[in-house]
């Protein structure tokens, strides 16, 4: 049986404070000398690289739709080998979840996957006794969610906490933790949410310094620690990419990093090497060349709008990306990657790999797909279904070649991305933990 103890941390809305106490509490107990194993439901890229950087320990994600709900606790199995803690943050409310398909991959849908306690980060600036109908109603709403406690946040003074404590005593859960106001916390945003880590490491990590002295002084660290503790067993069902591993020459996977390119799953590098390939990182903004022996070429998703002058002014890369794609070696772009292939990018240009322009939009593209492959490709076989995520601010005209990538079927029928000897180009996030045959194919290719 699998018994690492855990917690889900979610919140009534988003914007109530769930990544700062979550990678608090990571933090302050990683402080403490546990071995923490952070978590993040739902696709996003960016809090895990705070995860990471509070625990020591790869951020991974628990998506119910893209993964399917069987495998979310085989992945919480397998990333949290070896912890003393796993801490779970939710994503938006905690029973938001895909549009329009009820629970499904919702922080509440997680929660039950797992067996987990949920401590309620609420937002309390602007409320006192009404915070225990709120929280009344998110304890009720589903019995089989278990809500262990409470954590006030955005307090504003002593009267006001001794407020809120009292209405909570109503609702029979205790209050864990309260946090004042810390403007000095807070971390910058922009137009896909927090600047991720690998582009501000020294503030990254002063910030992760104080949210969990913030956590320390608010929140009462033992009593959460037992509540994670209470946890039942799960099933011993792990998941595992050397089930996929194959024997031959190791062909060099080099795989896009840097603070252009930091959206990737864990898995995604595990399956690679699972699958018998030498991953090696490198970065496009500072390195001219592809890593020696270089077979195949993954880019994943990013920020290369924000480091377009340097992507650009980084001609010898460029060249040597465009000619690996030219010979027919195994490329596989992801929304940035793809816009890193195309020919220009708010008209600065790029490799030129696709024959199309990108460009910064005002219209933010979010939310999951489901896909069929359009085409045979380095990724998978023509008529493959999978599920993904797509978002972005940004534009490319064409959307698709002459062989697409994909036939979306949620939210609307399209085609879209681009298919051409080696390259696989889209603007779909997908996790190959879902489909492993995914990296194999892929690594077959390269090996070829």
């Amino acid at each position: 049986m699998v018994s690492v103890p855990r917690l889900v941390i979610a919140a009534p809305a988003s914007n109530s404070g769930k990544t700062t106490v979550a990678t608090g509490l990571m933090a302050a107990f990683t402080g403490r000398g546990l071995a923490v194993s952070p978590h993040k439901v739902g696709p996003d890229y960016i809090d895990p690289g705070y995860h990471a950087l509070a625990t020591g320990r790869p951020g991974r994600n628990l998506d119910a739709y893209m993964c399917g709900p069987e495998l979310i606790a085989p992945l919480f199995a397998h990333g949290s080998a070896g912890a003393d803690l796993a801490v779970v943050e939710g994503v938006m409310g905690l029973y938001d979840g895909a549009s329009g398909q009820g629970e499904l991959a919702s922080t509440a849908q997680v929660s039950k996957l797992l067996r987990a306690p949920v401590v309620l980060v609420v937002d309390a600036s602007s409320q006192s006794r009404s915070v225990a109908a709120l929280v009344h109603g998110f304890a009720s709403w589903d019995p089989e969610v278990r809500i262990g406690g409470v954590i006030l946040n955005k307090v504003a003074s002593d009267r006001h906490e001794a407020l809120l404590r009292d209405a909570l005593e109503e609702t029979g859960l205790p209050v864990l933790g309260a946090l004042r106001r810390a403007p000095q916390v807070v971390t910058p945003s922009r137009h896909l949410g927090l600047v991720p880590v690998a582009e501000r490491q020294t503030e990254a990590v002063d910030a992760v310094r104080a949210m969990a002295e913030r956590v320390r002084a608010g929140c009462d660290l033992d009593a959460l620690l037992a509540l994670a503790r209470s946890a039942p067993a799960l099933p011993d069902e792990v998941w595992e990419p050397e089930q996929h591993s194959v024997e031959g020459v190791r062909p060099v996977v080099a795989v896009a990093g840097g603070a252009a390119f930091t959206f990737a799953y864990a898995e995604h590098a595990e399956l690679l090497t699972a699958a018998g390939a030498d991953v090696v990182v490198f970065d496009p903004l500072r390195d001219e060349k592809l890593p020696t022996g270089t077979a195949g070429l993954v880019i994943g998703g990013g920020f290369p709008e924000m480091y377009a002058p340097e992507l650009s002014a980084n001609e010898p890369l460029r060249r040597a990306v465009t000619e690996l794609a030219l010979s027919g070696a195994p490329v596989a772009a992801e929304c940035a990657g793809l816009l890193y292939l195309a020919r220009e990018l708010d008209g600065r240009p790029m490799c030129g790999v696709l024959d199309a322009s990108a460009r910064m939009s005002e219209r933010l593209t979010l939310g999951y797909r489901q896909a069929v492959a359009v085409s045979d490709s380095v990724l998978a076989a023509a008529g493959t279904r999978l599920r993904g995520h797509e978002f972005h601010r940004t534009v490319l005209e064409p959307g698709a070649g002459a062989t697409p990538a994909w036939g979306m079927h949620q939210p609307e029928r399209r085609v879209e991305g681009f298919v051409q000897q080696g390259v696989h180009a889209s603007y779909l996030h997908t996790h190959w933990a879902a489909s492993p045959g995914v990296a194999r194919r892929f690594v077959e290719h390269c090996r070829a």
